[in-house]
């Protein structure tokens, strides 16, 4: 088994899932109260990894972190690489391909918690955002390490958007997924079996752990804990 490509894999969807918890839970909470009445769009954007080509979003992310791009340039400037085929250019795709898995769990999350828990909250004098560490979060913490779950487990499979901005650089880009590839190419079933199957194993705990979640099977563990 390629150990490398593995150890990337998982320090790729640990960074993606941290990012996601800071970035989602602010977008998940605005798409959870508001009642804009255009906020479909801005759901529809979160939606559209879920069903958009990896491919076509590999293309897009090229030409927005390419060198001839304003972020691009300004980036390579300050770092000295480019973006494109390195870990912070992977780091940024696998962000926005993920956003929808981390996103739409915590939305449902936060919006299944009793409104009218949060109005006597705030009738009693204590602020918006004391109420949301208070009473919002601890109510939805289950949905919310769902959606971290999710997040680090369809990171750690992704193929398609990390091959279009990464490449196949040992050390740096090769993830799981392109090391499987590489090995059937190669003909070597061995080592794809043996990538494979550790990948199958981490997938169906994620699976059990989220399914278990949303059934209430660890609600015990939690209050305990």
């Amino acid at each position: 088994m390629d150990e490398a490509a593995f150890l990337l894999s998982l320090r790729l969807a640990a960074w993606t899932t941290f990012i996601l918890l800071g970035m989602g839970l602010p977008i998940a909470w605005w798409l959870a109260s508001s009642r804009w009445r255009w906020k479909f769009l801005v759901e529809a954007v979160v939606a559209l990894p879920l069903v958009l080509p990896p491919t076509v979003l590999g293309f897009y992310l090229l030409l927005a972190l390419g060198p001839r791009s304003p972020l691009g340039k300004g980036f390579e400037a300050l770092v000295g690489h480019a973006l494109p085929f390195s870990f912070e250019g992977l780091l940024l795709a696998s962000v926005l391909y993920s956003l929808p898995f981390a996103v739409q769990p915590f939305t449902a999350a936060l919006a299944g918690v009793d409104r009218r828990l949060l109005e006597a909250s705030w009738c009693l004098g204590v602020s918006r955002f004391q109420t949301f560490v208070r009473i919002v979060l601890p109510l939805s913490a289950t949905g919310i390490l769902a959606g971290m779950v999710l997040t680090f487990a369809h990171t750690l499979g992704e193929f398609g958007v990390v091959l279009m901005v990464g490449g196949n650089l040992e050390g740096r880009t090769r993830t799981s997924s392109i090391a499987i590839y590489d090995s059937v190419q190669a003909l070597d079933y061995a080592s794809a079996g043996q990538t494979s199957l550790v990948l199958l194993a981490v997938s169906f705990a994620v699976l059990a752990l989220t399914y278990g979640l949303q059934r209430g099977v660890w609600t015990p563990w939690f209050r305990r804990s």
